[in-house]
């Protein structure tokens, strides 16, 4: 069992063929997967990610019923239920809705792997329930960092290589120098992650959005006991 790690969706074409039937993990750390797990531990009874902005006002419209989530560039589109902190899923507002999510970043990198056999989500809220499930499955896994507009971020390196560490004493195997990298990065930043992402592009986003606070919510380790699989179009949560 193999690990290769995407470190940006610009690069994606290069494993197209490669992740055909492969477990593929997307990883959006800040802030798209970090909250789709949030919605579902919070009561949510289905949640659609989709590509594109128009896709999901449509949805809306043909069921005003459901709960649109999305954002561009950061900020909350304008008609849509929430934006994309993690702190806005609470229970009151998410237990027993059916919501759809579009983002930057995470929900277009989840449109590419459509030809992986098994679509992760996660964070580090749910990292240990993660690397248990993608383990059990026993197939190849790459890591398929979301990144921002094409470009490779800090924290979701961090985050491949945090599950990269924990894979391999699982009995994966290193398959390429991209994992390599993110696992010397995760090595460095474990005993500090606020603090080495200080200076992260996203991080000073979030400080120009007054937007710290997310931060904290994203990097909260462990606070959630079940995987997140994409199936028919939906995320699926796993308890362990």
């Amino acid at each position: 069992m193999k690990i290769q790690t995407i470190l940006s969706p610009q690069l994606f074409p290069l494993f197209a063929d490669e992740v055909v039937g492969k477990q593929v993990v997307i990883i959006d750390i800040l802030r798209a997967t970090t909250s789709m797990v949030v919605m579902l531990d919070n009561g949510a009874i289905a949640v659609k990610p989709v590509e594109g902005v128009e896709e999901a006002m449509k949805l809306k419209r043909d069921n005003p019923s459901l709960l649109i989530a999305g954002e561009r560039n950061g900020f909350k589109l304008e008609g849509f239920d929430f934006g994309n902190s993690p702190q806005e899923f609470t229970p009151e507002r998410v237990a027993g809705k059916s919501l759809v999510i579009t983002t930057t970043n995470g929900t277009q990198a989840l449109s590419l792997s459509l030809a992986a056999s098994h679509i992760w989500v996660g964070g580090f809220l749910n990292i240990d329930a993660l690397v248990e499930a993608i383990s059990a499955n026993g197939e190849d896994v790459f890591l398929f960092c979301a990144g921002w507009k094409g470009h490779v971020n800090l924290e979701d390196t961090l985050f491949a290589g945090a599950v990269a560490k924990s894979l391999l004493l699982k009995g994966f195997a290193i398959a390429d120098d991209a994992t390599r990298a993110a696992m010397v990065l995760w090595e460095q930043a474990q005993g500090d992650l606020h603090g080495f992402l200080s200076e992260a592009s996203h991080v000073q986003r979030f400080q120009s959005m007054h937007a710290e606070s997310d931060l904290d919510a994203c990097l909260r380790m462990n606070t959630s006991d079940r995987a997140v699989i994409y199936e028919k179009g939906v995320l699926v949560a796993i308890p362990r």
